[in-house]
């Protein structure tokens, strides 16, 4: 479990997975997460650190407080830190695995090995001794830490009926710490998200060092390269006694110290899951019953904890469990330390916000709630009734935007006003191709009205098109048409929808498209007419110039051909009068 997202408290949300979905909300037993800009946020003052959400959430957006890197500094340091492992750890894995984990854990630096088992056995025989001193007429067992914090925190009566015992997990650390020193760190390994906030509680401090799940030592066994299949078998450095290494089950504190043999006169009941102890403690009445509670917040105990990414069923781990058990060693003759393992639980009920009818109606009235009938109690939102997510919204948990009915019925309306005010006439036919309903453009085109409502296509227009869509194993027919009926042409796109075995036509009048075209092409021909007879024209002007220019060429050179031989006669006549002159002068 890789922790990318922003941490708040033991369990938090990474906020760039969150897909928006309400399966934490409708998953959390008591409603702490809380819903904001769309992103589910876990309330650690209201979580009891269960981990369900984080089991349910498909998208690994509901993550946990990662304590590897811790871890590592501790087998880094100067003393090297014990191991507490839970008694589930044999269910997780395969049996030829559990003899190769000590080893695995040793090669990690671990340097005392032992199974919390070995602490339960003493948390058993406590709790025993407590209740037969009589104090409480109910006697509820204090091992599951997620139990505690929804009793401390959402059933408060019952915090004076909790066996005031320490967990096995406290129990065994302090068995630890006396024996090796107050100094000596100890890291505890289990399937139990709760842990780590029972670790954090102000009465454990310096107990537990750092709270390590299945998933997370499969993380570091990763980093470190270390395979435990391939270490060699060992034994644990302490046995438990009795039948300790049953705790993960329900009715295991039963079986450790034999309280399930007629040991009492009272019930002892043995429960798991949160609606099993919910509908239990609802019909207990602290003040009147007689009556042993050994309870495990989930389903099947501790063997289906949260912290595990395991692929085996819950069968085969209980199985497992079972068989490791019947086949380990056990401590005959056990001795309780002489350490100081009482505690003492206190009320954190979380307040309780009454609304008034008055508020409660208004929010639903927000999502178009008005009357009962219309409270669907769906629970999509994640609440089991519409008052209770009304509730929620007035307690500053839930967004009105999660009511699904009411979102998508926002959603078909906004469709519905798009379809309406489009341009576009739209038509939707059923499987006989009779008219269902129709849209303002569409009455428009076609000029027609409601009372067409029921009657075949045929009614209005060509079916055709329709026939043949419904007749073939086509998708969707496209085509322009001229309806001259109603003088437009359109531009249709029919098509099939297959889940409502529906048809729908949308129509785009595309008739003053048309017209403008038309328009167009008979001024683009008028137009490349009158630029022929232009042309024609200036061909005609010109063949007509050269004509004229042509004979007033002949005509000048004719003229000058004359000018030049009259020149030429003046020329022979003067030359004739000059010489006749130069011989008078010289017969003189």
């Amino acid at each position: 479990m890789k922790s990318d997202g922003l941490r708040n408290g033991i369990v938090f949300t990474n906020k760039a997975r969150c897909r928006d979905c309400y399966r934490c909300v409708r998953a959390c037993p008591v409603k702490a997460i809380k819903m904001e800009d769309a992103q589910a946020n876990v309330e650690d003052e209201l979580c009891i650190h269960c981990g369900t959400c984080i089991r349910e959430c498909p998208q690994g957006a509901k993550q946990y407080k990662n304590e590897i890197e811790k871890v590592k500094a501790l087998l880094k340091g100067d003393v090297k830190p014990a191991v507490s492992i839970a008694p589930s750890f044999a269910g997780f894995y395969n049996s030829w695995e559990t003899k190769r984990i000590p080893s695995a854990l040793r090669k990690l630096g671990f340097v005392h090995i032992a199974e919390t088992a070995v602490g339960a056995y003493y948390s058993a025989k406590l709790s025993l001794e407590y209740i037969e001193s009589g104090r409480s007429s109910v006697n509820i067992a204090s091992a599951c830490p997620a139990i505690i914090n929804y009793i401390e925190k959402y059933q408060p009566k019952f915090v004076n009926s909790l066996i005031p015992v320490n967990s096995p997990m406290i129990a065994h650390a302090k068995a630890i710490k006396q024996k090796f020193g107050g100094n000596k760190p100890v890291v505890f390994i289990g399937p139990c998200i709760a842990k780590k906030g029972e670790a954090e509680r102000e009465e454990y401090e310096g107990l537990i060092d750092a709270v390590l799940t299945f998933e997370e030592l499969a993380d570091l066994f990763e980093e470190e390269e270390i395979i435990p299949g391939r270490c060699e078998e060992s034994g644990f450095d302490e046995i438990p006694a009795g039948n300790a290494r049953l705790y993960a089950l329900a009715g295991g504190q039963s079986k450790t110290v034999n309280m399930d043999s007629g040991h009492f006169s009272t019930d002892v009941v043995a429960i798991s899951g949160y609606d099993e102890i919910r509908d239990l403690l609802e019909s207990v009445d602290p003040s009147r019953d007689n009556i042993i509670i050994e309870p495990l917040f989930c389903n099947s105990g501790c063997i289906n904890g949260p912290g595990s990414k395991s692929e085996k069923k819950i069968f085969d781990r209980k199985k497992s469990l079972l068989k490791y058990n019947a086949e380990k060693e056990v401590n005959d003759n056990p001795e309780v330390p002489d350490i100081y393992l009482t505690t003492e639980y206190k009320s954190k009920e979380v307040a309780r916000e009454e609304f008034t009818e008055e508020e409660i109606k208004k929010v639903l009235a927000k999502t178009g709630k008005t009357t009962p009938e219309d409270e669907l109690n769906c629970g999509a939102c994640g609440y089991l009734s519409c008052r209770d997510k009304a509730k929620a919204v007035l307690k500053g948990m839930a967004e009105h935007e999660m009511c699904i009915p009411y979102v998508r019925r926002m959603a078909e309306q906004r469709t519905d006003k798009i379809i309406e005010s489009s341009p576009n006439g739209i038509v939707i036919l059923d499987d006989e191709l009779k008219i269902l309903s129709m849209n303002p453009a569409f009455k428009r085109f076609f000029m027609c009205s409601d009372s067409v409502c029921g009657k075949n296509i045929s009614y209005l227009m060509d079916p055709e098109p329709f026939v043949e869509l419904a007749s073939k194993p086509i998708k969707m027919l496209e085509a322009t048409v001229q309806h001259d009926k109603y003088n437009i042409v359109c531009h249709q796109k029919m098509y099939m929808l297959q889940e409502d075995n529906q048809y729908v036509g949308i129509f785009v009048n595309i008739t003053k498209n048309i017209s403008d075209r038309e328009m167009l092409d008979e001024l683009r021909n008028e137009t490349i007419t009158q630029a022929r007879e232009l042309l024609d024209h200036q061909i005609n002007m010109a063949q007509n110039l050269a004509k004229v220019l042509g004979e007033n060429t002949a005509r000048g050179e004719k003229l000058v051909e004359n000018l030049l031989k009259l020149s030429k006669d003046d020329n022979d006549k003067n030359s004739r009068n000059d010489n006749r002159w130069l011989m008078d002068l010289y017969s003189r």
